[in-house]
């Protein structure tokens, strides 16, 4: 065998690896390889962590994984009976937390004009330190792009960009100020962050936003660590609380057992690991999510055929196992 055929060879054996970790992995191969071999997630024993939207859903999973591992913790969100059940939890899943080590702090993340407020209220119970923010809070969306009101993208925007960007450019002064410009800014994305899907036009429109805006902080603070973590459908209430095509107006349909989602408890362990080991983005999920963010990353020309042949039924049927197009 010649050297080119050799080199031929590798190649095909190359990408059919991919392919097959493609279809076979939950998370991409990076992660897979973290999870294996990298940083382990009991490395952020004892550093701060303050988790935003912690009562449910992947928030909750996410606090529950790293309270395990005795990391200290801030829980936020509206509902303080809620946070008052994580934080038990917490306690009760942890070696060595003290109730002190895990602080609730009620927060609307609409609020914007009181974040310095609560950032300072977690920073002086930590007595300075906090090591990573994670930006958890934020809601998804169900409706057709010709039918929504320029409200609902206000709304959305508001909720699951604009808060995280002021909160997050408060930690990353407040990095610079007392951690010599280091620092780890973590956002729970999604998979419409990096490919679009249809009935979901203001959604998809605000993660593409916040992937941008945490890219560039990334290009301009190279000492600020960011993790942008994708999921794909996973088993929580976010189908739920989805906003709708109108003001005010929730979906109100509930995850069924039958679809074929992510657990909340697989996704947060991921997650952990990709704070563990300050990875910038990646994205989870069952077959054929992966699958397709991998064509759609870095085979443009093959994520037009596949959207093609899937179609706006297909893509549905992908994200909501037991829903119809609309």
């Amino acid at each position: 065998m010649g050297f080119f055929e050799i080199i031929g060879l590798f190649v095909c054996l190359y990408y059919l690896f991919n392919i097959i970790c493609w279809c076979l992995l939950d998370s991409d191969i990076e992660l897979f390889i973290k999870e294996k071999f990298g940083e382990p997630i009991a490395s952020l024993q004892g550093k701060v962590v303050w988790v935003t939207g912690a009562s449910s859903g992947i928030g909750r999973a996410l606090a529950l994984k790293l309270a395990k591992h005795n990391v200290r913790l801030c829980l936020s969100a509206r509902r303080i009976v809620n946070l008052q059940h994580v934080k038990a939890e917490c306690l009760q899943a942890s070696t060595s937390l003290q109730s002190d080590d895990i602080l609730i702090l009620p927060m609307d993340i609409l609020e914007i004009d009181r974040h310095t407020e609560y950032f300072e209220r977690v920073s002086n119970h930590f007595d300075g330190q906090l090591d990573v923010l994670v930006n958890n809070a934020g809601r998804s969306q169900r409706a057709l792009f010709k039918d929504i009101d320029l409200k609902v993208d206000r709304d959305m925007f508001e909720l699951d960009v604009f808060s995280i960007i002021n909160l997050t450019r408060i930690y990353v002064n407040y990095a610079i100020r007392n951690l010599n410009g280091y620092g780890h800014v973590a956002v729970t994305s999604s998979a419409v962050g990096l490919i679009s899907v249809p009935n979901s036009a203001s959604y998809n429109g605000a993660k593409h936003a916040i992937h941008g805006y945490l890219n560039t902080l990334q290009l301009e603070q190279p000492d600020i660590s960011v993790s942008l973590f994708c999921p794909g459908p996973t088993y929580t209430e976010f189908l739920e609380n989805c906003f709708t095509d109108k003001s005010g107006k929730i979906y109100g349909e509930t995850v069924k057992p039958t679809d074929k989602r992510m657990t909340a408890e697989r996704c947060a362990h991921l997650m952990a690991t990709a704070i563990a080991n300050k990875c910038n983005v990646n994205f989870v999920g069952t077959f054929p999510v992966t699958l397709l963010l991998y064509i759609s990353c870095y085979y443009p020309n093959l994520k037009k055929l596949a959207m093609t042949l899937l179609g706006r039924e297909g893509l549905n049927k992908i994200r909501d196992s037991n829903k119809k197009s609309s």
